[in-house]
C-alpha cells in the first residue's frame, strides 16, 4: 500500500513548480524544487551552507517519515549535499519545508528558483520501547566498532 503524502503550499510561494515527483518509474526519491519567487537565487560559498525553501509544507501518515536525501549529481558535479543527510521528517510536522544544502565543493554554488535540490523518500516508522538492563546480551562481534570487520 502506497502512503498518502498531502501537501500544502507556503503564503506566496510558486505553484507553478508543482509537488514533489518521481523522474522515472523506478526512482525511490521524489524530487525537491528550490522556491525562491522573492530572491530569485542563493548564492552557496565553499564551506558554506543555507536554507534552501522548497515553498512546500507536507502531512504524513502516522508510521512514516520523510527523508531528504542529496542529488547525487548535485554532489558529484559540483559539491552540493544535504547538510545533515538524511534529514528527517517526523509524522507530527507542519511547517514549512526547507532544505539545508552544503557546498562541500571548491567553487561557489549558485541555486536558482526552480532547481531540483534534494530528493524525499518515504519510509516506514517505527517506535521503539526502551529499558535499561544491567548487561546487555552477548553477540559475536561484542564490543568491535569502527572498522572492526576489516577492509573486504
Amino acid at each position: 500500500m502506497r502512503p498518502q503524502i498531502t501537501f500544502s503550499w507556503d503564503d506566496g510561494a510558486d505553484q507553478t513548480l508543482g509537488l514533489p515527483r518521481y523522474e522515472t518509474a523506478g526512482a525511490v526519491g521524489a524530487d525537491l524544487k528550490a522556491n525562491l519567487v522573492n530572491s530569485g537565487s542563493v548564492k552557496i560559498n565553499p564551506g558554506a551552507r543555507a536554507l534552501i525553501s522548497t515553498g512546500l509544507r507536507l502531512a504524513i501518515p502516522i508510521g512514516f517519515e520523510v527523508q531528504i536525501r542529496p542529488r547525487s549529481g548535485l554532489c558529484l558535479k559540483y559539491g552540493i549535499t544535504v547538510a545533515n543527510t538524511p534529514g528527517t521528517i517526523d509524522s507530527d510536522y507542519r511547517g514549512p519545508l526547507g532544505i539545508i544544502l552544503l557546498n562541500v565543493g571548491q567553487d561557489s554554488f549558485v541555486v536558482m528558483h526552480g532547481d531540483r535540490i534534494a530528493q524525499m523518500v518515504v519510509a516506514p516508522a517505527v517506535q521503539a520501547d526502551f529499558s535499561e538492563v544491567e548487561i546487555l546480551n552477548g553477540t559475536v562481534r561484542g564490543q568491535g566498532g569502527f572498522g572492526s570487520t576489516g577492509i573486504n
